[in-house]
Order: structure tokens, then sequence, then C-alpha cells
């Protein structure tokens, strides 16, 4: 069990705040720590306001950085709602000194397009709005001319940063790169004159892309229902009132006066924080902060004044109707990030449910008695609330789901559940902070959350000790203050055709011109700037991983964690789904079976008083079993584990039920619009037998006996596998450890090969078509390549970073920036799964249903007339190179790398080809791949839309016979 000594020296310190002094380049700067702060998180306080974050972990030479905004979508004005949210995208369009070849000429067309804005948006007549709208059109054309799209994503490449991104919430908005360490100077004064000078430029088909994002909000039930909750504990509040994505006829009537307006009042330093973890030094970093962010002029923003919520005094009732499987959620409301109700909050919603030995958990879930239930909490800076979801079973009402949430609720309020539940969530909950210090991105979000929520970092770092000192007696009494039978907000979601969804309808426009070539002086100083290099670090599987073997000859692969008290052990099989089509079944109806001496219930509440945990993940050709958590119960837990897979039972009564709830989950996944979509990928791309119909029917699945899935999973552990170690303990200890408690043969069997599905040849075009009522279809193409060769994956990889990899690659541009067409698309030469296998060209967008022709069109011309641009294909090496160059694999990341590369035929890190490669490739060479490998070959078209919405006969005409599909033709139950 836990014990005192592991977090002597971590969180259970008495945390002291220490100002301090560092000094760099002659100037001193003063900063925030806290004693004891296992993050060692230094917090600044500039001149300007801006809020500086620092925590330092040297795990790889990459910094992951936000950069944090206090304001959000219920911010928003309330004639504009979704302002917040469209400004973050426009945030990417660039500045006066990047993004244009010619900042003085854009900028007078840009102002003609911001007034026509305002009187686009006032005009009421529709011819009238009509041609207004084609004015704005033909001047972003012109404007699109003196325009560099895609510049701030291209000088990210260029400086190696990785996961470009950005989101909008509520109460904030953050900025997300992740960079090399020696581009830190290079990033601030990128980061600087973005948040100083953003220009609007590429107005109106960044709006086509936000348009189309809103459509899929409106078919995303999950998201309405989510809204539809908000709409009734909020309705005085812009939580409520406003979603982030905003009302469709504000969208349909933007102005760009007012976005301007919102960053000059809301994005100034005295609301914002620069957020940094990872691999820095903080004397040189702050410097290079204040010298950049320093020069930001501060402002006065706006505190959001509101109206208290009037107390809920009788519940209130919403529904939804979609077409996706019912379900429901019911919410309490709270006070804000600020109030003494937060961590009696989050130790109630851990009581409930926590994945293991919640009341949720033990007497719902494990009982099946829905298909499933959770619980959790959501705090916000100026409400919070505690939310109940449930799905319902086959010939059961959400009422009845309902109820059984309310029990659990009693149950909460009467202090009816084990006294060691508290203790053992706080158990659960250090093991989690413990993760989090090794992971940068876990410890910069922790620091933006800390800032956005108005949190003092003591508060923060000392959280869970807090909740630790909270005591039974104090739920029961908070409970029964806050939980009552109608002061909550509950939504049905029903299942149905919408009748209240009308989706944005797009205006035409004319595909904006694409200035691939031409570069603006920041960009080009940038690439010529001299950073220190940074040289790669390879693996040497030989030498960083240390091996054993029993005497059965099973493998173990071990490297030692020096970092903490916590393990991993991972069991690996090469066996899977495709051998055994009752493995996955048996994988997942484990969580309810017993051992005939401890129940299912008793093994889950073991688990979780160990913190500890196990998974199962089943795919194709591979089942991996992963145990983790506190090493010092590491061999309680393997011994836990491996005692439940060799005695594994259940009550027929439990089997039966989770072959009913198997049967209803599979009836509403044919109600989803995604599972529809890989339903219809895998029979275009492998026929009528596919993965997708190698599965159970529910004939067979009424066969099905304990022992049938009890011998499944206990059958791998006769066969051929190895064991993977991450744990401070010696290789000895654990080579002890398995041979005392892993119940495998004295002679492990060899692994029959499994079934495979060989991909359609694509010589022929054809289209196959299901149908979805969505204002949207999901699109993709297919074409079958050559069977796999390690010697062409650095041509691969180079191929699909400069077509289809990101933002900067040449489908982003094309079909987003160029022609509005996508929220999101991409494309690429995929391997196989297997050296077996071969590669596919594929491609993928989610577009509108008028605009599929379109789609496939744009698509088909950029693989058969590539463009070339020589600065993005040596981007796109340098940004390959860099991301070698700053990777580090460490933990147990370099025992399953070593798998992979041996599967694939590599003796030695598949990296050092890619590194010694890429450098030596050519735009010539790519092109000569595209044209033998791409260019004109046949395709398989897919669509799942609308079918009212289709012309047929066009699409027979333009791309090959049509094959309508049917649910049965793709679902074998």
């Amino acid at each position: 069990m836990l014990t005192n000594k592991i977090f002597k020296t971590s969180l259970s310190l008495l945390f002291l705040f220490v100002l301090q002094i560092s000094l760099f380049a002659q100037k001193s700067y003063q900063y925030e720590t806290i004693s004891g702060d296992p993050f060692a998180a230094r917090i600044y306080t500039l001149n300007n306001g801006l809020k500086v974050y620092f925590s330092v972990q040297n795990e790889e030479p990459r910094i992951q950085t936000f950069v944090a905004v206090r304001v959000g979508s219920k911010n928003d004005p309330a004639e504009t709602t979704g302002l917040a949210h469209y400004f973050e995208h426009m945030m990417f369009k660039g500045t006066p000194n990047f993004g244009t070849t010619d900042w003085e000429k854009e900028k007078g067309l840009i102002q003609k397009i911001e007034d026509l804005f305002e009187v686009y948006r006032k005009e009421s007549d529709l011819a009238k709005r009509n041609a207004i709208y084609k004015q704005i059109d033909s001047i972003s054309y012109v404007a699109s001319t003196l325009a560099i799209p895609n510049e701030y994503d291209k000088l990210m490449t260029a400086i190696g940063s990785q996961g470009t991104n950005a989101a909008t919430s509520n109460d904030y908005t953050i900025y997300i790169e992740n960079i090399p360490s020696n581009q830190l100077h290079n990033w601030a004064k990128i980061q600087a004159d973005r948040f100083s000078h953003p220009v609007l430029r590429l107005f109106h088909t960044e709006l086509e892309t936000v348009y189309e994002e809103k459509n899929m909000s409106l078919t995303n039930d999950g998201r309405r229902v989510s809204e539809a909750l908000m709409q009734g504990l909020y309705p005085n509040h812009p939580y409520g009132t406003q979603t982030t994505l905003g009302k469709a006829e504000h969208l349909k009537n933007p102005s760009m006066k007012n976005i301007r307006e919102f960053f000059d009042l809301y994005y100034v330093p005295n609301n914002m924080a620069v957020i940094m973890a990872g691999d820095f030094d903080p004397d040189e970093a702050i410097a290079i902060i204040d010298k950049t962010f320093g020069t930001l002029k501060p402002g006065n923003p706006p505190k959001l004044n509101f109206k208290p919520e009037e107390p809920i005094k009788e519940s209130v009732v919403k529904e939804v109707v979609g077409l996706e499987a019912e379900s429901m959620q019911m919410a309490w409301r709270f006070e804000g990030s600020q109030s003494e109700q937060i961590p009696l909050l989050e130790m109630s919603a851990m009581i409930l449910f926590n994945g293991k030995a919640g009341l949720i958990d033990q007497n719902i879930n494990k009982q099946m008695t829905t298909l499933g239930c959770s619980a959790y909490s959501r705090t916000m800076t100026d409400y919070s609330l505690l939310t109940l979801s449930g799905r319902n079973k086959e010939g059961q009402s959400l009422d009845e789901v309902k109820n059984l949430l309310l029990n659990e609720i009693e149950k909460l309020k009467k202090g009816d559940f084990p006294d060691w539940l508290m203790e053992a969530s706080i158990n659960n909950l250090k093991l989690q902070e413990m993760r989090r210090t090794e992971s940068a991105r876990a410890r910069a979000w922790l620091m933006a959350s800390s800032y956005l929520n108005n949190t003092p970092w003591e508060k923060s770092v000392n959280y869970v000790n807090t909740l630790g000192k909270i005591k039974k007696k104090d739920i029961i009494k908070f409970a029964n203050e806050h939980l009552g039978t109608n002061n909550y907000v509950i939504v049905y979601k029903r299942q149905g055709q919408p009748d209240d969804i009308a989706k944005i309808e797009k205006p035409p426009i004319t595909p904006i011109h694409i200035n691939r070539d031409i570069e603006s002086e920041m960009l080009k100083e940038i690439k010529v700037s001299e950073v220190p290099q940074l040289e790669p670090v390879f693996l040497s599987y030989d030498s960083d991983i240390k091996r054993n073997k029993l005497t059965n000859g099973l493998e173990l692969l071990y490297i030692e964690n020096v970092e903490n008290p916590t393990f991993s052990m991972s069991y690996i099989f090469p066996y899977g789904s495709n051998h055994d089509r009752l493995l996955p079944l048996a994988a997942s109806f484990l969580d309810f079976m017993g051992t005939g001496k401890m129940s299912a219930e008793e093994i889950s509440n073991e688990f979780y008083k160990l913190a500890c945990n196990f998974s199962i993940r089943v795919t194709d050709e591979e089942t991996r079993i992963i145990l983790s958590g506190l090493s010092e119960n590491l061999t309680e837990a393997v011994g836990l584990f491996e005692n439940l897979v060799a005695n594994a039972t259940a009550k027929i009564s439990d089997l039966e039920l989770y072959v009913k709830n198997v049967k209803k989950s599979r009836l509403d996944s044919k109600a989803n619009q995604r599972a529809n979509f890989q339903a219809l990928v895998n029979y275009a791309t492998y026929g009528e037998k596919n993965p997708t119909t190698f599965t159970l029917t529910n004939d067979e699945l009424d066969k099905l006996t304990i022992a049938d899935l009890a011998s499944s999973l206990q059958k791998i552990w006769q066969l051929e596998h190895s064991i993977a170690f991450y744990a401070p303990q010696s290789l000895d200890e654990l080579t002890k450890l398995t041979e005392i408690h892993h119940k495998a043969p004295k002679r492990l069997l060899p692994v029959d090969k499994a079934s495979r599905f060989e991909p359609l040849d694509t010589d022929k075009e054809i289209i196959y078509f299901a149908h979805y009522d969505a204002n949207q279809s999901y699109l993709q193409t297919i074409t079958k390549g050559i069977p796999y060769s390690k010697e062409l994956l650095p041509e691969i990889n180079l191929y699909n970073a400069y077509f289809g990899g990101g933002m900067n690659a040449i489908v982003f541009q094309e079909m987003r920036e160029k022609r509005g067409l996508a929220y999101s698309s991409s494309a690429a030469y995929r391997s196989p799964s297997t050296p077996e296998g071969v590669f596919m060209n594929v491609s993928f967008i989610a577009t509108q249903n008028d605009k599929v022709i379109e789609a496939f069109e744009a698509f088909n011309d950029l693989f058969n007339n590539i463009p070339l641009s020589k600065n993005a294909f040596q981007l796109a090496k340098e940004q390959i190179i860099t991301d070698i160059q700053t990777e580090r694999i460490t933990k147990s990341g370099i025992i399953y790398n070593y798998l992979n590369d041996k599967k694939f035929g590599f003796d030695t890190d598949r990296r050092k080809l890619f590194y010694s490669q890429t450098p030596k490739m050519s735009l010539e060479e790519m092109k000569a791949f595209n044209e033998k490998y791409i260019k004109e070959k046949p395709k398989t078209y897919v669509i799942l839309g609308n079918r009212d919405q289709m012309n047929f006969d066009e699409l027979e005409k333009r791309f090959g016979k049509v094959i309508k599909l049917t649910e049965s033709d793709l679902f074998n139950y």
C-alpha cells in the first residue's frame, strides 16, 4: 500500500511563497516560487502586466508553449456571438510583417472589405446582400494576390514547431506551439508580432471554414446536448445564452470592425500569460520574453458583469432530437473556480465515478443496469457544474437511467460508501500528479489552468493535499445542501429526425490566389537566423534495452524508471482479433468477471486501493495488456491480474446482460455517422469480407458461453509473447516476479497466421455510396499501391509532409485556404499495418453535400497536377530533420519503438535512415514519385451522404459507376 515516505519530498510538503531574483543581461527579474513545488515553477510579472510561467523539464530539447488569454465566448458581443472563436481563426492570418507581399497596398483593400461587411450585415434585402457579397468576393480576390496564405504555418514549420493549434472556450482562448529549445527567440519574436498587430486578411474564405465547423456541430448530438444543458443551467449568463461557435444568423453577418475592437479590448498583456514547460534556461528565457512580449501595451479589459442566477427550485427539462442513439445528461449548478465549493465538488465527483470503485462504477456499470453511466465536475471561472450522464439499454427508458443515477446521489448524501474510498481517491490523484511531472505538456496545461481560472499557483500545486483534508462528514453535508431532487437540469437526447436544424448556406466565392513561392522578409530572416545546432539522439536497441529470458523462452524487455516510484508492465502478444473474433469481446467482458473467490466489484476495488490499473487493447494482429501504477504495489497488482485471467468466471445472468448490451451498442453504432463511414470505407477497401463484418453475428453472440470468453483470453497466455517493464525495480527482481506470478506454460506455442483482408484492386474508377441524413458528406478516395518496402519510407514520409501532412501542406492550402471547402481535409500515401501489406493512397474531406463533386474534382486535380514549390518542399524537409533532431524517445517508448522497427524489418532505429536520406531528396524526385505511384491512377470513391442531395447522374458521368450500399451491406448484425 501507499506509504507517506513516497510523498514526503513532493506534495505533502508545506508550501511557501518565495520571492527570488534572476539576473540576466544586467537586468533583474523578480519571480515567485513555492517551496517543495514538484514542478519547480517560476512565475514572473512583466512591467506591462504579462504573467509568465516557467517549468523546466529536460527530457527532450523542446518547449511546450501556450499563450493564454482570459477571454472566451462569454465575452462575445451579444449581437455577434461566435466572435472570440472566429478571431482565434484569424490569428493565423499574419500581420503587417508576414503573410503579405505589400502591406501598404493590401491594407486599403482590407479596409474596403471591412466597410462592405458593415453594409452587408445591416442590409436585409436579399438581392442587395448578394450584390454586396459579390463586391466583397471581388475585392477579396484582388487582396489575395497580395497575401501569402499560411505564412504563419510556414514560420512555425521553419522553426520546427509541432502541434500548431488554438482553442476557444467559454472563459479563455489559448494558442499552442511545441518548439525546439534552440528556437525560443524566433518563436517569441513571431508571437509578439502576432499578438501586437494581427491582420484580418483572407477573411471571407476563413468564414467559409467557420461555416463548415458550425455545420458539423449542427449534427453533433453530443454538442447539442451540452449546449442545451448549459442553457438550462445558466439562462441569464453567457455560458447559457451564447455558444462558442455562435448563432447561425450572427455568423452570416460578421463584423470585421467588431473583431478588431474585440482584439484591442481583450488581447492586452495584463490579460494574458506566456506559459513554457520543457528544456530551457529560465534566466535567459525571461529576458527573451521581456524583450519581445514586454513591448505589448497594457489595457483595461472589462470584467464581465452579470446578474447572479436565481436558484433552481424546479427541475428544468429539455429535449434534443438527433439521429444518434438516445442518452441523457443531468447537472447541478455550483459556484465558480474560486469558491470553497470546488474541492468538495470534485471529491464528490470522484466518489460517484472514478472508473473503478465509485458508486456509479460499482452499482450501475459493474451491474450492467444501463449501457454505461458516468459523472464529472467541470470548473469554470463564474460557475461550475456536476454532470451525470447515461445511455439506456434495450427496452429501458431514459427516466429509468435518471432514477438509477439519482439513487447513487442519495447514497452519496447518506454517506453510503466505504470509508477507504476517499483515501484511495487521494492516492490515485497523487499518482496522476507524479505522471503529470513527466510531461512538459501536462506541466504547461496545469500552469495555464491556474492562470485562466485565477487560481494562485500555491493553491493549484497543493490542491491534492486540500482534497486530502476533506472528511466524509463534509461530503455528506455538501451533498445534502446542493444535490437536491429538483434543483437540476436534465436533457433527454431522443433519437429521431431533427426538425430544428438548418445548415448555414455558404455564398459562392471565387477561389483565392495562392502565392505559394513568395516569402515575406520576416520569413526570410527567420530561415537564415543562426541558432545553436541540435544533434539527434538515436536509439541503440542493444544497449538501451536490457533483456532476460525465462526458461520457456519468454523474453523480458526492461527500462529502468529513475524518475519516480511508478511502473508500467506490458504483456505483448502477436495475436489479435484477426486470429480470434472472440478476443475483443473476451477482453471487454473481463471487467465483469471475478475469480470465484473475488467478485468483479471486489477486484476493481482492490486495483483502486493499490492505485494501479490494467487495460487491454486488441487490434487486428496484436493484443497489448498494460498494468500500471505505484511500483510498491507492482507485485500485488500482477498477482491480482494474473489470478483474474487464470480463474476468470461469471454468472450466466451477467453474460446474458452483457450480450444484450453489446447488441444494443451495435444497434446504436448504426446511427453514428463516423461508425457508418468507417464501415463504408472498409467495404470499399476490402469488399464484402472486411474488418467490420469480421465479427460475431447476433446469433453467434447468443451462443456464447462464459467458458468461451474465459478460454479466449487464457489461450494467449499459452502463445509466444514478450513482457516489457518500465519500473524502478531491477531486472532480476522483475524476472523473479514474472517467474512466480506469470501463469505461462513451460513451452510456449507458436502463433498461427491471422486471417487477412486483401485490398481490392483499384484498376477502374467506381463509387461506393451509403446514405446518412446529415448536412455534411464524408468523402474518401482510395488507390491500392505497391507492396510494402522499407526503402521507400523516407520518400513517402517526405511526400506526405509536403502534400498532405499539416497546415503548411498543399492539401490544406488548396482545400481549406483557397477554396474554403472544408474544416478539415487530408491525404497520405499510407503504410500498411503489417510488412506483408500494401501501401494505399487515400484522401479525406468532410464537406457540404452540394460540394461533393467539387471536392473530388479538386483532389483529382491535386493528385494529377501536384503543385510544385521549392520553398514548401525545403520547409517539409527541414521539418522532418528538426523533428528527428529534437525527438527523444524515452521510458517504455524505447521498447515499443524497438518492437515496431523489428516488425517492419529494421534492426536499428529507422530514424537513422530518414535522417540520412531526407536531405538528399529533390523536388524532381518527389514529382517522379507522384507520377509513378499516384498521378492518373484509378480510384475508388467513397461517399457517406444524404441521397436526396446527391446528383448521381453527374457523379457517374465524372467518377464512375455508383454502387449504393445499404446498412445490411455494411454491418453483419
